[in-house]
């Protein structure tokens, strides 16, 4: 595989840096802390991290709200502690992505401080401005996703400023060359720097529809979240106008044509849109616009066989051309090892061992989110202890991200579980302590060994790596697919219960992989048994 094209099959593993690991003593996870666990991270065997933001910030929505670009906010550290980050880690063959918010800014952007002031200056055009109804109501129906109309009133210019998400987060107006190519800039900035690559936040949110059309009504019976919850005013419309425009494909082209000045870099995208999956594909295709496509297809409370299979079935016929990047936890979800659990709550390590092992084989590349290598469930956070404006809004029905954001646990009976000296921004959770890093280095059936060991041997695979998909249609609870490159061909299943299964297959026609730690399955008289949450890896 060229070097340049390290990304395909990659393991990429997501930090968010508020909650890994803290330096300085104030409850903040820090760039010094990411450096300080580099040793740690490479032992996990993934091939680059993905650091969400870090940059100047009045944390309104905890660094998505950016009001500086080109600067580190001082919580997190200063632009020397990022230059060795990338320092060190490419020292230890560890790539660096980090995120980029292009849609919107945060409202103490230098940008929208002078744009909000009058129409006459010069950044009057470069966030979505629009004049009020003659009733003074707002220019149309989008909403915001985090709840409430899309539109805030700014007295100075009599005119709405667009927010797709909170009201400290004005969206730029990108049928603006100016605005675009200032965009593009401070990407290159970090190019410069030598990061990796980048995923990009919300990128099909770039542009808005030109004519400011009403998005029209979704029928109860079609609500679905993604992203957000179904009791959220967001999924009673399709988001044809507020989102997800034909002028953004340009801007994808635009920002592979920057990226190819430097070659080996990558573009992960964030998407969520009324057909993800067809996005996804459109954003990748050609091999001039985004090098892989990232949903929230798999980041559902769908656990199903069917689903896995129709869903990456979908993604297979449609994404003809570009790269799939899947994952099954993140910053902004409820934790896999609790949603997809029996109860929706309770952690079962064989699972959280079967969901790695189904994760890494996929096609495509793999997003791993911090503590999933532990077996991390979903955190219980009091009220009272609640951080996330999202959280706080839609209380109690949906607790917002806070429960998947709490801090590393390090070591177990330290203090604060060794993630800081100082009182952490989240509560340490209790069950978490008890899963610690330390607590698992020493045992080889722990949920992180078996991690390291599974990560170890998918990388001596390469139909894991850049393989072809082929589904096989199943019964639940099983899994199973074959991934196939050139004359070699690996079948892949697995039982998403805790009840034992069986498959059929033919007599002498597979050789069951035994060096590998995760396999639990047994073949015999033409059957594989895959006892609960087991796997079973075979050769041709």
């Amino acid at each position: 595989m060229a070097q340049n094209e390290w990304w395909k099959g990659a393991v990429i593993y997501q930090i968010y840096p508020r909650s890994f690991q803290d330096t300085k003593g104030d409850g903040i996870g820090d760039l010094q802390g990411i450096i300080k666990r580099l040793d740690y991270i490479k032992s996990l065997g993934v091939d680059a991290v993905w650091i969400s933001p870090f940059f100047k910030s009045p944390m309104k929505d905890f660094g998505y709200d950016i009001s500086d670009y080109r600067d580190i906010d001082p919580m997190f550290g200063n632009i020397e502690d990022f230059d060795k980050l990338i320092e060190q880690a490419h020292q230890r063959d560890i790539k660096i992505i980090i995120d980029q918010v292009l849609s919107h800014t945060s409202n103490e952007h230098p940008w929208f401080i002078e744009s909000r002031t009058d129409k006459l200056n010069n950044k009057a055009d470069w966030y979505v401005w629009a004049d009020a109804k003659p009733d003074g109501s707002p220019p149309n129906n989008w909403l915001s996703i985090f709840g409430g109309v899309a539109w805030q009133w700014e007295p100075r210019r009599c005119q709405y400023y667009l927010h797709n998400f909170l009201t400290e987060q004005p969206d730029l107006n990108f049928h603006n060359p100016e605005v675009r190519q200032a965009v593009l800039d401070n990407v290159k900035f970090w190019l410069d720097k030598g990061v990796d690559g980048f995923r990009l936040d919300a990128i099909n949110f770039c542009f808005h529809d030109k004519q400011l059309r009403d998005n029209p009504a979704k029928p109860k019976e079609l609500r679905q979240g993604r992203g957000f919850s179904e009791d959220n005013p967001y999924a009673f419309q399709y988001h044809y106008f507020n989102n997800t425009q034909p002028e953004n494909l340009d801007f994808m082209a635009e920002i592979r044509s920057l990226l190819n000045q430097y070659p080996g870099t990558v573009s992960l995208g964030e998407i969520s849109s009324e057909d993800s999956l067809q996005t996804m594909a459109e954003y990748t295709s050609g091999g001039d616009k985004l090098h892989m496509g990232y949903s929230f297809e798999l980041l559902t409370d769908d656990y199903s066989a069917q689903y896995i299979r129709e869903t990456v079935s979908r993604l297979e016929e449609v994404m003809t051309e570009g790269w799939p990047c899947w994952a099954f936890s993140n910053h902004d979800v409820q934790r896999v090892a609790s949603r997809w659990s029996k109860d929706g709550k309770s952690v079962n390590p064989q699972q959280v061992k079967m969901l790695t092992a189904l994760l890494g084989s996929l096609r495509g590349s793999v997003c791993m989110y911090q503590g999933e290598e532990l077996g991390l469930g979903e955190a219980e956070v009091a009220f009272e202890d609640l951080q996330d404006p999202y959280g706080i809004t839609f209380w109690p029905n949906f607790k917002g991200r806070d429960g998947c954001r709490t801090p590393m646990p390090w070591q177990n009976g330290a203090q604060h579980a060794g993630f800081t000296e100082g009182t952490p921004w989240l509560p340490i959770y209790g069950e978490h302590a008890k899963k610690s890093v330390y607590s698992q280095e020493s045992d080889p059936h722990s949920t992180l060994s078996q991690y390291r060991a599974f990560l170890n041997w998918r990388v001596t695979r390469p139909e894991l790596l850049t393989g072809d998909i082929e589904f096989v249609e199943t019964n639940e609870p099983v899994l199973a697919f074959y991934r196939i490159l050139d004359d070699k061909k690996l079948l892949c299943l697995f039982n998403l219960s805790e009840q034992n299964a069986e498959f059929e297959v033919e007599e002498g026609s597979y050789t069951p992989i035994k060096e590998l730690a995760h396999q639990s399955g047994e073949q015999s008289a033409g059957k594989v048994t895959l006892p609960g949450y087991g796997c079973f890896f075979a050769s041709s």
